[in-house]
């Protein structure tokens, strides 16, 4: 089914939406909650949650594409949940790290007086995403969307870790200098 007609069901209030979008999405939105939270109880539970979120926000949301709708709810859920976690529990996280290594670019609370200015900063952030070569935009997303661990980058391009390191500091570097010259930092 596509997503206009996956749309239409939520705005007809009817509840096969949810059964139809889980059929469709739960998969990519569960793999996105596990990278971030390394527990299949919590990821099943996020993609709950993010089904619930998507019912009551479709209306009146209109997404253009529910696939990336559902992903960005589930993803910041993931994130609000091991945040959650990590308070009650000081301890190493993985995906809050993979956030620290770039909050020096774009910082958590952005001084952007309007919605204008984040939209302008966004715009700017998938330019320098889009000019970067293929393999380079699949590591940094793959890092910084997917919140994948050093180790499965690795495993998965097939480079040593090290290499997979040096790759990003690289990438963020490109990024830090991109965004001064546009005025950003």
């Amino acid at each position: 089914m596509d997503d206009e007609r996956l749309i239409a069901l939520f705005d007809g209030r009817r509840t096969d939406a949810i059964e139809e979008a889980s059929a469709q999405y739960g998969t990519y939105c569960k793999s996105i909650a596990l990278n971030i939270l390394r527990s299949e109880e919590d990821s099943e539970e996020c993609f709950n949650d993010t089904m619930l979120k998507a019912w009551n926000s479709i209306p009146p949301e209109h997404p253009s594409s529910l696939k990336a709708y559902l992903g960005r709810i589930t993803r910041n859920l993931a994130l609000d949940r091991l945040r959650r976690k990590k308070s009650l529990k000081r301890g190493s996280s993985e995906p809050l790290q993979v956030l620290d290594e770039l909050a020096d670019l774009v910082p958590s609370e952005l001084d952007i007086e309007t919605e204008l200015e984040a939209a302008e900063l966004r715009e700017k952030l998938n330019g320098f995403i889009e000019g970067l070569g293929a393999e380079k935009r699949i590591l940094f997303v793959r890092r910084y969307w997917y919140m994948l661990s050093i180790e499965e980058l690795a495993e998965r391009h097939g480079m040593s870790k090290s290499k997979v390191k040096m790759q990003l500091l690289r990438i963020r570097a490109a990024l830090r200098e991109y965004l001064k010259k546009e005025g950003y930092l």
